[in-house]
């Protein structure tokens, strides 16, 4: 292997490389100052990528998480991600696609990593908060639901890549997702892979909250391409944060254009947040939470090693082709030929070169 090895030990560098970290003063509820208290603030910084993270990002998450954890003056943490498009997209397609594909050894030490990551938020010494500026999506989900609370803006889309991509929703959302929504929506969800949005979402029960996150005209407008109102469906069902379809849809799609994206209601919504926890006594709140992340942990640790090992060797089949369509195809054309791949596994082909070119983007479909 020519590509110099990476170093997977959980050292905590000085430089923070990708992932900030930022200690904003706490206010009271009533807007003033409280001396010497701050909220902790980790953003992820690969907006190019749209957040996905590194190993070394990875590194620097936990690095933080237990900085925040360990600092008297923390009240609460707040993870993010930087711009307006993304949360976090999960982990680095570029670095799974060209280093880790292939080599599972490699994959176990990276979802060492990883594991503890997920972990870090669950044992977070302080209440952490996922504000939710954009996509929310596969490993990026899976940190989310560690938090302990959510705060949207409306554009943000929430969702898994699993099995359309090569792999299994393993980092904890086949724990916790169910903690959140009914079994039949989880099911959906880590299987099919749907982008729900954050109206959905609230509606759902995955997150605590949403703010629009659009301006038109100088004035705020709820997420214009979904369902914002109460409507019902044919059966009776709620459609809220459902997308439209037909004439409305291509109609608000010139509003959405005329407008901007303002994160100024989601950061006050994360700071009224943060002054609410203030407001309670520490170490009551901090078993309060303990007590809920209970039932987060216990699955999490009946099946994170086992899953660790699993999602390693997929990286000889599964993982392998789909990490490389999604990262080596063009625009829509990301994912691998599924019917094609079916068909070859029931004859019984193997994993080879031949394989992964057959069912790749690009490939002369027949």
């Amino acid at each position: 292997m020519d590509t110099p090895l990476k170093n997977h030990d959980r050292q905590v560098l000085s430089e923070l490389h990708q992932v900030h970290y930022e200690l904003r003063a706490a206010r009271r509820l009533d807007g003033r100052e409280a001396p010497g208290l701050h909220n902790a603030w980790i953003v992820l910084d690969n907006p190019a990528q749209l957040n996905s993270y590194t190993t070394e990002m990875v590194k620097r998450v936990i690095g933080a998480l237990e900085r925040a954890s360990n600092d008297r003056s923390v009240v609460a943490v707040v993870i993010t991600g930087s711009g307006d498009k993304a949360f976090c997209t999960g982990g680095n397609t570029a670095e799974y696609s060209e280093y880790y594909s292939g080599n599972p050894q490699e994959y176990r030490q990276y979802m060492r990593l990883f594991n503890d990551m997920v972990t870090a938020v669950l044992l977070c010494d302080k209440p952490v908060i996922n504000r939710v500026n954009g996509m929310r999506i596969a490993g990026g989900q899976e940190i989310g639901l560690a938090c302990d609370f959510s705060i949207a803006q409306d554009l943000a889309r929430f969702g898994q890549a699993g099995p359309k991509h090569g792999s299994a929703p393993d980092g904890g959302s086949t724990d916790m997702l169910d903690l959140y929504v009914d079994f039949a929506a989880a099911a959906e969800s880590l299987t099919l892979c749907p982008h729900w949005s954050a109206h959905k979402a609230l509606r759902l029960g995955m997150i605590n909250d949403l703010v629009p996150g659009l301006k038109v005209d100088g004035k705020w407008v709820p997420n214009p391409l979904v369902i914002t109102d109460r409507t019902l469906d044919a059966w009776g069902r709620p459609c809220l944060g459902e997308p439209l379809e037909g004439e409305a849809l291509v109609h608000n799609k010139q509003l959405f254009k005329k407008g901007s994206v303002d994160l100024t209601l989601l950061d006050e919504a994360v700071e009224k947040l943060c002054s609410r926890l203030l407001e309670t006594m520490p170490d009551c709140l901090y078993k309060t939470l303990t007590s809920l992340r209970k039932k987060k942990l216990a699955p999490w640790y009946a099946s994170s090693e086992t899953n660790r090992a699993w999602l390693s060797l997929n990286m000889m089949t599964e993982a392998r082709a789909g990490f490389r369509a999604f990262h080596r195809g063009k625009g829509t054309d990301r994912e691998v030929d599924f019917g094609k791949l079916r068909q070859r596994l029931a004859e019984g082909r193997p994993w080879d070169d031949e394989m992964l070119e057959a069912i790749s983007p690009g490939y002369e479909r027949k």
